[in-house]
């Protein structure tokens, strides 16, 4: 801390015997250890909140350093998710466009079908309901699966019967 030499340090020791005297020299010597402690004690808290301080800029560089890089990652997403929407929307109309060029033989097939049907003369719509009542009756129930559990049929005769045993009370 201080260049001070031993001879040095006794002559200051020297003097202050002197001008103290015995008595209060002690007294003294302690007050001046005690001032030269909280001394040091205040130099080591500055140095402690200059190196908190250090840190803390130094900390401040590195989340300055990640926002940059995670602004720098959030556009590049952007941007990538922007040209795929703008593929996207350029499939699409290739997509529609192509659809549009299947549909039309199709059009004219059906244009070509029904242009040969006599659609002038549309059947009577109660002609054609009686009609699918009478197929809906005539078909056959379906042919019931015996391994199959059908759970919104009727309940076969032999399970609708309670059961007659008796359970002794215990």
């Amino acid at each position: 801390m201080f260049d001070i030499s031993f001879g040095e340090i006794l002559l200051i020791g020297i003097v202050a015997l002197v001008v103290l005297g015995p008595e209060r020299l002690p007294t003294v010597a302690r007050t001046l250890g005690a001032l030269v402690a909280r001394a040091q004690r205040f130099v080591a808290s500055v140095k402690a909140d200059i190196h908190q301080q250090a840190n803390l800029s130094g900390l401040d560089g590195l989340r300055n350093d990640i926002q940059d890089a995670a602004n720098s990652f959030k556009s590049q997403m952007e941007a990538e998710v922007q040209g795929v929407r703008q593929v996207m929307a350029e499939q699409s109309a290739q997509l529609q466009q192509l659809s549009g060029e299947a549909s039309a033989p199709f059009a004219e097939a059906e244009r070509s079908i029904h242009g040969a049907l006599d659609l002038q003369a549309p059947a009577a719509p109660a002609a054609v309901a009686s009609a699918l009542v009478v197929e809906n009756s005539a078909a056959e129930p379906p042919v019931r699966d015996e391994n199959q559990l059908d759970l919104f049929d009727d309940l076969p005769p032999a399970a609708v019967q309670p059961a007659t045993e008796s359970r002794p009370h215990a």
